[in-house]
């Protein structure tokens, strides 16, 4: 059998490449895998982006997570660094994310992250991996008040667009700004974002359907960006991908700016708050 963890995550066409039968076993064996290693019964933070498959998806691994005896808190729309802070803040043992990323809407992906918000270790993948392998007894499965409660926490975004805007240290009156979210996870947050920085914003890709997930828009469709940019005379532009864990940028010339430009400004930042 072919591995089926990659960089990020098991990923590829919904129900083709990643069926529901496959994401209910990687939540069974993700959260038989958890309570081995915690000692006690597991939480699992559970979010996705906007893609017509997520339900289905996210229906079967909460499934899978909750048959083998651990809790879900389902987030439902977020993006991925969402999950990951959801998950330090409300003291979960993991996250999962449903998201495919960039890619356009018939494929998706699960990605899970630790306690600390961090992409699983490579022994936990290949423990869970193991054990979807080696077909484990999926029969022995607890019972009456051991199997594993699902509950839904919809104030998730909201809190972490409120963590972002604590920690912004940005005042941004009077720029103006073109934002496109790729109808993705930030299709909400990212606009409130800015706009509680106090910018003046354009936004785009805020219409999910299910379906036009990064389709035409977003982080893969920056020259699109860099035009309204132009057009509207705004100072920058920020275009994000379908689960906003990837950002391009456009200056005020509506050219792309190079990541590497990127990071030492971010660089600079960190230097200079110390």
């Amino acid at each position: 059998m072919t591995r089926l963890f990659g960089t990020d995550g098991v990923r590829g066409i919904a129900n083709l490449d990643l069926t529901p039968d496959l994401a209910f076993k990687l939540g069974w064996a993700g959260a038989l895998v958890l309570t081995e290693e915690t000692h006690h019964k597991p939480t699992f933070i559970v979010g996705a982006d906007t893609r017509l498959s997520c339900g289905m998806l996210g229906a079967a691994l909460m499934a899978g997570i909750t048959s083998a005896g651990a809790d879900v808190i389902y987030v439902d729309v977020i993006a991925t660094p969402g999950v990951a802070w959801l998950t330090r803040k409300l003291g979960a043992d993991a996250g999962a994310m449903i998201s495919a990323s960039h890619n356009s809407f018939e494929f998706n992906g699960i990605k899970f992250f630790s306690a600390g918000g961090f992409k699983l270790p490579d022994a936990t993948e290949d423990a869970i991996e193991a054990l979807i392998q080696e077909e484990g007894d999926q029969t022995a499965r607890p019972q009456g008040r051991e199997v594993g409660r699902l509950t839904r926490y919809d104030q998730g975004a909201d809190d972490y667009l409120t963590h972002l805007l604590s920690i912004a240290d940005l005042d941004l009156t009077g720029m103006r700004l073109v934002i496109d979210c790729a109808h993705g996870a930030s299709y909400r947050t990212a606009p409130a974002l800015f706009q509680g920085l106090g910018a003046r914003v354009t936004a785009l890709g805020v219409q999910p359907d299910g379906i036009n997930i990064n389709h035409e828009s977003g982080s893969t469709y920056a020259h699109k960006l860099a035009a309204h940019v132009r057009r509207e005379g705004a100072d920058l532009g920020l275009a994000f991908d379908g689960d906003a864990d990837r950002l391009i940028a456009v200056d005020d010339q509506g050219e792309i700016v190079d990541g590497d430009v990127m990071m030492a400004i971010l660089a600079h930042d960190l230097d200079r708050r110390g």
